[in-house]
């Protein structure tokens, strides 16, 4: 697997790269309830960082592909937010995201936390993925803190219970940030049922997202990181300007959107400490990535209630 540390390609999405007839390539959807892994297993597949993780539920809110190409096979993993019953507009898109990637792919890996027996929102993924006619990876994570790993994931299996005869599901328990070992026969596994396709992005390419896009979701996740009770998920990011100098340094300049103007001081700080604490622990993140410096502007926001807003998603990215 590479080093965590290298960068991320952002290939152009819009321009497949074209592949030989023998190739094989397809979509993987990785699934589950909010705060399972699913983040961190797709880093683990691709041993690079391409999606943000956060101790907090729903830090994923939109599809991220990460893409694995290895001897004429290319995985395209689709990590979606985890599924639940929505509040809101933002809710509710996030949950069309799951239903729009579980449409659209070849195979699809259900992510469990072996921590817990499962819950609601555990039973809302299994009723979506239990009679999909696709290959499914049932996949038990946090296997290095539960207690009971096996009891567990007999109860995660039952909820599979129906599915045809035809309609195999493989099983596996891993730590997705610990067993490099697990992760890399998962991957295996998974390429052994790609379909025969051409390459739908170039060799090399790790993610298709643009560099803005990913920048943007390394401050959301150390917003998330700081920020208390339930103003992370009242908060968004986006990269309005990059710009590279003569010298290498890359200069970026984003925004932290807000719902209220009492999230918007929440956000600052007294004296700005926390965003100066925000902008800090990301802009680390992002030369640790870019391994060049990084000047990093941002600037709080407030678009009143953003996440019930339809056109104010779209203008976040939300679409």
């Amino acid at each position: 697997m590479k080093a965590m540390t290298e960068l991320p390609e952002f290939p152009d999405p819009t321009t497949p790269a074209s592949g030989e007839a023998q190739t094989r390539a397809g979509f993987v959807a990785i699934v589950g309830k909010p705060n399972v892994g699913k983040s961190t297993l797709l880093n683990a597949f691709l041993g690079t960082k391409v999606a943000p993780t956060s101790p907090r539920p729903q830090t994923t809110r939109r599809g991220v592909r990460g893409i694995h190409t290895f001897e004429g096979r290319q995985l395209i993993f689709v990590d979606t937010p985890g599924m639940h019953k929505p509040k809101d507009a933002l809710g509710k898109y996030m949950n069309n995201e799951v239903h729009s990637a579980l449409s659209d792919v070849d195979a699809v890996v259900w992510v469990v936390d072996l921590r817990h027996p499962p819950t609601d929102e555990d039973r809302l993924v299994a009723n979506s993925v239990r009679d999909l006619p696709k290959p499914l990876f049932l996949v038990g994570n946090k296997t290095d803190a539960a207690k009971y790993p096996d009891e567990a994931m007999k109860l995660y299996g039952a909820l599979l219970e129906g599915r045809g005869q035809d309609l195999p599901v493989s099983e596996t328990m891993l730590s997705a940030q610990n067993n490099v070992n697990a992760v890399a026969t998962l991957r295996e596994q998974l390429l052994e049922v790609l379909p025969e396709n051409p390459f739908f992005f170039p060799q090399g390419a790790a993610s298709d997202q643009s560099r803005e896009m990913w920048a943007a979701e390394i401050i959301r996740e150390e917003a998330m990181k700081k920020l208390r009770d339930e103003l992370p998920y009242a908060v968004a990011t986006r990269v309005n300007r990059w710009t590279e100098r003569e010298d290498g340094l890359q200069r970026i300049e984003g925004e932290i959107v807000v719902e209220k103007n009492a999230h918007k001081g929440m956000v600052i700080g007294a004296g700005g400490k926390q965003l100066r604490e925000i902008g800090q622990a990301a802009r680390k993140q992002l030369e640790v990535f870019l391994n060049t410096k990084v000047f990093l502007g941002l600037e709080v926001i407030v678009i009143p209630g953003w996440r019930e807003d339809e056109e104010a998603l779209r203008e976040l990215g939300y679409e």
